[in-house]
């Protein structure tokens, strides 16, 4: 059995608990290889480029927040909220690619192609999507989440980042183009391209923390609407953000002619539906029941107020 911790009245305030965790996720990533592996020095310098290179970590802290949720560890939940982590990476990675996106910055640093060029970002990110597997297992042999649970994670991973879940959706929003792509294709694509690994982190979370199959169903509605909501918001910050905010050109989706919701719906409805998704997230999230939803309601607001 899992050792649960008590829920503390006198908790750190959201803004301190996001620094303290995204400072604990970062520290893991920073030695996930074990010392006595041998790896090429170009390959771990290239996946802990791109690891390190910053960002929100909202995935894995999904993770530790939703397993914190149920009264589970921290150092439990950590090694699926590094693995969620590297396979973000790895597709951030890729999408750079001059074959996909074609980005130069990403995080206001050069891309990882531009540094150790096509070749070993290519690998960089093979080998972040499969250490993401390792990563997990390790939850079981370090903290002692049982067998049931590992093998529904790495189950959950495998299909939701795979061909049904975010590869899918890279596939079809490098197919989708303006006045070829309607509303409904472009949900799909941020669905999952983007909302995928978002219910893989809850769902991970609570299987670590001991979830019904009542409260991981109201997870994944919860991961659903706030995927999307969190993704509208990016089409949105493609338009109006704040370029050294953002770490990266703004406009880019314009340029490339992509789909977003305020092409097709216009600014002021987008904000609206931002905004109507997360309300619906929350709901969900209520209906879920856990011991404590309060971390995860507070994440939801502060992805609904980000401006980058």
């Amino acid at each position: 059995m899992m050792r649960v911790v008590k829920f503390m009245s006198n908790r750190p305030s959201f803004e301190v608990y996001l620094q303290e965790v995204t400072g604990e996720i970062t520290e893991a990533l920073r030695h996930i290889l074990p010392e006595q592996w041998d790896v090429p020095h170009s390959l771990a310098e290239a996946m802990q480029y791109s690891l390190m290179a910053g960002g929100k970590r909202l995935r894995p802290l999904l993770v530790v927040a939703a397993a914190e949720a149920f009264g589970a560890e921290r150092t439990a939940a950590m090694p699926a909220a590094c693995a969620v982590e590297m396979v973000h990476t790895y597709s951030l990675i890729h999408d750079d690619l001059p074959a996909m996106d074609n980005d130069d910055y990403r995080r206001g640093k050069l891309t990882n192609h531009k540094v150790y060029g096509e070749a070993t970002a290519i690998l960089a990110g093979d080998a972040l999507l499969t250490h993401a597997f390792y990563s997990i297992v390790q939850a079981g042999r370090q903290s002692g989440v049982g067998a049931d649970a590992l093998l529904s994670i790495v189950e959950d991973l495998a299909e939701l980042a795979g061909a049904r879940g975010m590869v899918g959706g890279q596939v079809a929003d490098m197919e989708g183009e303006q006045g070829m792509t309607d509303l409904s294709q472009l949900q799909y694509i941020h669905l999952h391209k983007t909302g995928d690994l978002i219910v893989f982190s809850l769902i991970a979370g609570a299987r670590i923390g001991g979830a019904t199959e009542g409260q991981l169903e109201a997870l994944r509605v919860f991961g659903r609407d706030l995927g999307l909501a969190f993704q509208i918001q990016d089409d949105i910050l493609d338009l109006t953000g704040d370029e050294q905010k953002m770490g990266k050109k703004t406009q880019s989706d314009v340029h490339q002619q992509k789909v977003t919701y305020p092409y097709f719906i216009g600014m002021e409805a987008s904000l609206a539906e931002v905004k109507s998704l997360t309300q619906s997230a929350k709901d969900a999230l209520e209906r879920a029941q856990l011991p404590d939803a309060s971390r995860l309601m507070e994440i939801a607001d502060y992805l609904m107020r980000r401006d980058h």
